[in-house]
C-alpha cells in the first residue's frame, strides 16, 4: 500500500473525527440547523470546483442524483440526532455498519453474492451492537435507533451511488447531496432556529470544511491504492473521535462499551478481508 494513501486516509479520518466532535459540541442547536450549516460549508468548495472545471451542475442521471441527495440527507440527519443521545464512540461505530446493509441491499436488489464467511463477519459486528444496548445501561435506546437507521439509509446511499456509477462526476453527486441537505435542513430548522453567537459561528461554519476535506482525502487515497487496502483505515475515525471526546468533552466509556465497539470494528474489518 502506498505510504501516501495511508497518510491521506489518516487525514480524512481526523477530519471526520473533528466533524463529529464539533457536532457533538453544538448540542444546543436543532439537528436540522446543524445539517444546514454542514451542507452550506461544503457548497463553498463544490460549486467553485464545478464552475472552474466547467462541469454541468445538473449531471446526467438527475433522478438517481436527487435520490442520493434525499437519502443522504435522511442518513446524515439521523446520525447527527444520534450524537445528541450517545457518546461519540458508539454512535460512529454503529453508523459504520452501513456496509452490512449495503451488502444485503446489493444481494436483494442487484443480485450480488454474499460469501458465507461474510455472514459470520456481519454477526460479529451486530453482536457488538447488541452488547452496547443489552449490557451497557449508559446507552440510550433512542440514540441507538437513530444510529442504526442512519447506517440503514447510508447502506441505501451506497446502492444508489453504485447505480450512478461513473456516469456523473463525483463532485456533481456530492453537490446534489449538499444542495438538497441545505434546502431541507434550512426549511426544517426555521421553527426552532437559534442565532449563533461568538465561537458558535466558527464551529458551525467549519463543519462543511471538515466534511468536504474528509471526503476529498478519502477519495484521493482510494484513487491511488486498492479500495480493499485503504478502506479499513477509515475506521481510525472511531479511535480519533473517542480520544478527542475523552480529552475535550470528558466522555467516559465502560469496558462493555469498549468491547462492543471493538466487536463492531473487528467484524467490519474482517468483512473487508473476506471480500478481498
Amino acid at each position: 500500500m502506498p505510504k501516501k494513501a495511508i497518510i491521506l486516509m489518516i487525514i480524512s479520518a481526523l477530519a471526520f473525527a473533528l466533524l463529529n466532535v464539533f457536532v457533538k459540541n453544538l448540542n444546543q442547536f436543532n439537528v436540522y440547523q446543524i445539517v444546514f450549516f454542514r451542507s452550506i460549508g461544503s457548497l463553498f468548495f463544490t460549486i467553485p470546483f464545478l464552475v472552474g472545471k466547467k462541469i454541468p451542475f445538473l449531471g446526467n442521471q438527475k433522478g438517481l442524483l436527487v435520490a442520493r441527495g434525499v437519502i443522504g440527507f435522511i442518513a446524515m440527519t439521523l446520525f447527527f440526532a444520534s450524537l445528541k443521545h450517545l457518546s461519540m464512540g458508539p454512535a460512529v461505530s454503529i453508523r459504520y455498519i452501513s456496509p452490512i446493509f449495503a451488502a444485503v441491499f446489493a444481494f436483494l436488489l442487484l443480485k450480488e453474492k454474499i460469501k458465507h464467511l461474510q455472514w459470520l463477519c456481519f454477526a460479529i459486528a451486530f453482536s457488538g451492537v447488541l452488547i452496547l444496548k443489552g449490557f451497557d445501561s449508559n446507552i440510550s435506546g433512542i440514540g441507538l435507533l437513530y444510529a442504526i437507521l442512519s447506517a440503514f439509509f447510508t447502506g441505501l446511499v451506497f446502492i444508489v451511488i453504485r447505480k450512478i456509477g461513473s456516469n456523473d462526476h463525483p463532485i456533481v453527486v456530492v453537490n446534489y447531496f449538499m444542495i438538497i441537505a441545505a434546502f431541507f435542513g434550512g426549511v426544517l430548522a426555521i421553527s426552532d432556529w437559534i442565532d449563533p453567537s461568538g465561537f458558535e459561528w466558527i464551529m458551525l461554519l467549519v463543519l462543511g470544511v471538515f466534511g468536504y476535506f474528509g471526503q476529498y482525502y478519502m477519495t484521493k487515497a482510494i484513487q491511488i491504492s486498492e479500495v480493499n487496502q485503504v478502506a479499513p483505515l477509515k475506521y481510525i475515525e472511531v479511535i480519533f473521535t473517542m480520544i478527542i471526546g475523552v480529552v475535550w468533552l470528558d466522555e467516559t466509556y465502560t469496558l462493555l462499551s469498549l468491547l462492543g465497539i471493538l466487536l463492531i470494528l473487528v467484524g467490519l474489518i474482517l468483512n473487508f478481508i473476506v471480500k478481498r
